[in-house]
């Protein structure tokens, strides 16, 4: 696994970096600024990219944005002390793989990471509530999105959306479906691809915006 850490606290960067290390993981580079962080982004082409929100200058959601605009489509997770809900809802609007404390147990960061490689959400245990009201579109914050369509998505890809809406992992999908994950993680890049997003999570915000549910999508099915 090759990270790239984009932080402007020097000691954090530092702690991190050493603590990737020790665990097998390589930090292709280590930076303190999100114009620094983009052009390592686009020059060496990392795994994951871990980012802070509160930076001086171009914040951590700007940053992302930028990223996603300039077609990094690894996961992009935040680590940050920010338990807001606007900065929680902004990163996964932003394109976010996911959302984590700089508070967290430092042997849980590396599974997070791999968690986010195989295309499964990663939130903070203690943002879990926040995400729920963001996803059941109860956040005080309205939706910025323009309604993306479902009428592109097949059958299956409907019945998938609904399964990731409820916040399953791919391989929980896949019991359920009687499928092989593999055959999950291409319907889900295929959802992604069609509905313009980057992350599951900004997939299921779609489609319990829409109404979608289990109920619903085998109804569409039938």
């Amino acid at each position: 696994m090759r990270v790239l850490l984009i932080d402007d606290h020097a000691l954090v960067r530092k702690g991190l970096e050493e603590l990737l290390r020790s665990r097998g993981v390589e930090v292709v580079a280590s930076v303190g600024s999100g114009e620094e962080g983009i052009q390592q982004a686009l020059a060496l082409a990392p795994d994951v990219v871990l980012l802070d929100i509160k930076m001086p200058g171009m914040n951590g959601i700007e940053t992302l944005e930028k990223l996603r605009a300039g077609n990094v489509t690894v996961p992009i997770l935040m680590l940050t002390m920010s338990r807001d809900d606007a900065d929680l809802r902004a990163a996964l609007r932003g394109g976010a793989a996911g959302y984590l404390l700089k508070d967290m147990e430092p042997e849980d960061l590396v599974p997070a990471l791999e968690a986010a490689l195989r295309g499964d959400n990663v939130v903070a245990k203690e943002m879990v509530g926040t995400l729920a009201r963001i996803v059941q579109g109860q956040a005080q914050e309205p939706p910025k999105r323009s309604a993306a369509p479902l009428s592109d998505l097949t059958p299956r890809e409907m019945e998938i959306l609904s399964h990731v809406a409820e916040g399953q992992s791919n391989k929980m999908i896949a019991r359920d479906l009687n499928i092989t994950d593999g055959t999950v993680k291409l319907h889900v890049k295929a959802i992604l691809r069609k509905l313009g997003v980057h992350s599951r999570v900004e997939a299921a915000v779609i489609a319990v915006e829409q109404g979608l549910g289990r109920k619903k999508a085998q109804n569409n099915e039938s």
